[in-house]
């Protein structure tokens, strides 16, 4: 009798996103809201359902959709001050493009033997995104309209760091008729 053939699994490279040729780009959608105490930069898939990084001041929490490692403007600067400041923009925009191309996930294990053991694993996933859109919002409605200073130097440092940049939008939501403003009727004193 002849032996049989066993056959081997073969091991598969795993990434997410979608199946892509060389030279061809992926394309995410950055959120950047820039008001005049903080900048926030926020990107998800086109749909804009699933978040894949995301910038703010909170530490990493489970979203509904997929871990996400949090920062931002606040948690590049210790002084309150300077978190709108385009330097900390700059810093949590490059921040965000570093993990665009690869996306850290945290795996947490436990062990009951004699002892607890809590061991936090690294897990590196290469999200592969290549170009971003952008979309830029400013505080809005009956406040002001005007971006913060984080806003510019966020976008810059996006298109510095590698990523190709796609459309630039503007989503500040303008009232076609507001509430009334906070000052009174004679408008603020100095």
């Amino acid at each position: 009798m002849s032996r049989r053939k066993v056959r081997e699994p073969k091991e598969e490279n795993v990434t997410l996103g979608p199946a892509v040729r060389d030279g061809e780009h992926v394309f995410g959608v950055a959120r950047i809201f820039a008001s005049f105490n903080d900048t926030f930069i926020h990107v998800t898939d086109l749909s804009g359902r699933e978040t894949l990084v995301r910038i703010t001041d909170i530490w990493p929490v489970v979203n509904s959709s997929c871990f996400c490692l949090l920062t931002s403007g606040g948690m590049k600067v210790k002084a309150d001050r300077d978190e709108s400041s385009p330097y900390a923009a700059m810093l949590a925009a490059q921040d965000v493009a570093a993990r665009c191309k690869y996306h850290w996930s945290f795996v947490l294990f436990r062990c009951f033997n004699d002892f607890v053991l809590l061991m936090l694993w690294e897990i590196i996933v290469e999200l592969g995104i290549t170009a971003l859109h952008i979309k830029l919002r400013a505080t809005g409605g009956n406040k002001t309209k005007t971006p913060g200073p984080g806003a510019q130097s966020a976008l810059r440092a996006l298109a510095r760091s590698g990523m190709k940049i796609g459309r630039i939008e503007d989503v500040t939501p303008i009232p076609s008729d507001s509430t009334r403003r906070k000052s009174g009727r004679r408008g603020r004193r100095l």
